[in-house]
C-alpha cells in the first residue's frame, strides 16, 4: 500500500503513466496524459480565466482534470483550496489545481481523483478489465 504523503508534479506523472494505456503529450513543461487520444490531466499555459488573486497575474502553472460529473466536481471542489474552478470551466466536468499546491494534497487524493479522470475517458471496457 502506498503511503499517504504530498505530492509534487512527478507523482502526478507516475499515477497517471502507471494507468494502462496512457501516452504524455505536450511538453515537459505543459504535459498532458491521454489514453486513446482524450486527455484527463493537462498542464494550461496561463490564460485571462485563472489570474492569481495575489498579483493579478495570469497563473502559469494551472492543471486541469477531469471529472466523472458535476456531483464530483462538488465533491473535490467541497475538499476546499488548492482545488478550484474559474468561470470557463465551472460545471465543465473539471477541477483545477496549481502545481505550486500539489504538495497541499495527499497522494492517495490525488491518485484517485486522476484515476476517476483516466477512468472517465477510457473506453468502458478497458476500465472494467483495470478496474473490475
Amino acid at each position: 500500500m502506498t503511503e499517504s504523503r504530498p505530492v509534487d508534479r512527478t507523482d502526478v506523472d507516475g499515477i497517471a503513466l502507471a494507468l494502462p494505456e496512457v501516452v504524455r503529450e505536450g511538453t515537459d513543461e505543459r504535459p498532458a496524459y491521454a489514453v486513446r487520444g482524450k486527455a484527463f490531466v493537462v498542464w494550461r499555459g496561463p490564460r485571462k480565466d485563472a489570474v492569481d488573486p495575489d498579483t493579478g497575474e495570469r497563473m502559469p502553472d494551472v492543471i486541469c482534470i477531469t471529472v466523472p460529473g458535476p456531483d464530483d466536481e462538488q465533491a473535490i471542489l467541497g475538499l476546499g483550496e488548492p482545488w478550484f474552478t474559474t468561470p470557463h470551466v465551472d460545471g465543465d466536468d473539471h477541477v483545477l489545481v496549481r502545481e505550486r499546491d500539489l504538495h497541499r494534497l495527499d497522494y492517495l487524493e490525488l491518485a484517485e481523483i486522476v484515476t476517476d479522470a483516466w477512468a472517465t475517458v477510457a473506453p468502458k471496457k478497458l476500465v472494467k478489465q483495470h478496474l473490475g
